[in-house]
């Protein structure tokens, strides 16, 4: 027997002829190789099992995951199905899981499964009397993603600090995952868990952050997803809220016109010219 370390949601563990430790995901019965990060398909299963018991402006297709956690499709590498369904509503999905579409009934087709390229991962402490140094910060969250999730540098685009956001931009493009390279999805999906203290590791309560040899309180964690093509959402799935806002921005533009017009036309002056 041996202890997954980088997987508490898993049980029958046994260590192989190498010395690796292998063990039986939970809700899935897949093999698990404890030396890396479990997919992030596997973990959402299990824990459904385990329930059933001023900031830098993001790209425009970026979006947020909505519905949280569901019980995924897996395929047997541990990647998402395109295609996840709920009984009768199906829905398509990035390869870190997210809907990318609106929901449908179970004749939607979903091609291919798209995959998600970058993400960014905004995080807002607590109030504090004077900023925290940016330089520090970086270095902190740096170490932190390549040693602890054990993502290669290059995929980290970079950390940015405007007080009172922390901002970590991931990308991983097709052509730059290498074989053996863990996804910026896992590592996503690992490091919110870690910052909520719902930590994914072995008897590990998640991350502290610290800067400096000052603990960081974190009240908020907000993940945004883009992928190599663009998402497929139409108005229906737009909140209330949003499309409220634009039927006010509309209406004030329309007016806006109207009231241009019927100015230039009592100020217009008009000239008769002989033909």
């Amino acid at each position: 027997a041996c202890v997954c370390e980088k997987n508490k949601r898993v049980t029958d563990c046994r260590t192989d002829g190498s010395g690796r430790c292998l063990c039986q995901a939970i809700g899935s019965g897949a093999t698990v190789d404890c030396s890396t990060l479990t997919s992030k398909c596997l973990l959402m299963k299990a824990e459904v099992m385990g329930s059933k018991s001023g900031r830098r402006e993001k790209p425009k297709d970026a979006f947020e995951d909505t519905d949280g956690l569901y019980d995924p499709d897996c395929e047997n590498t541990g990647s998402f199905k395109a295609k996840q369904c709920n009984g009768t509503t199906c829905w398509c999905v990035n390869t870190a899981g997210v809907r990318r579409t609106d929901k449908h009934d179970a004749d939607l087709k979903c091609n291919q499964l798209v995959r998600t390229m970058r993400i960014i991962i905004e995080i807002k402490h607590a109030e504090r009397d004077a900023p925290l140094n940016a330089e520090s910060l970086k270095k902190f969250f740096m170490d932190t993603i390549t040693s602890r999730y054990q993502l290669d540098g290059r995929y980290i685009a970079g950390v940015l600090y405007e007080n009172p956001v922390i901002t970590i931009d991931l990308t991983q493009n097709s052509s730059q995952k290498l074989v053996g390279d863990v996804d910026i999805a896992d590592v996503a999906y690992y490091f919110e868990k870690d910052v909520k203290g719902q930590s994914i590791f072995h008897n590990n309560d998640g991350i502290n952050v610290s800067i400096d040899n000052e603990p960081v309180k974190v009240e908020k964690t907000a993940v945004f997803y883009v992928d190599e093509i663009a998402p497929e959402f139409s108005m229906k799935s737009l909140t209330p809220g949003v499309i409220a806002v634009i039927v006010v921005v509309l209406v004030a533009i329309v007016a806006a016109i109207v009231v241009l017009v019927l100015t230039r036309r009592r100020k217009g002056k008009y000239v008769k010219a002989e033909v």
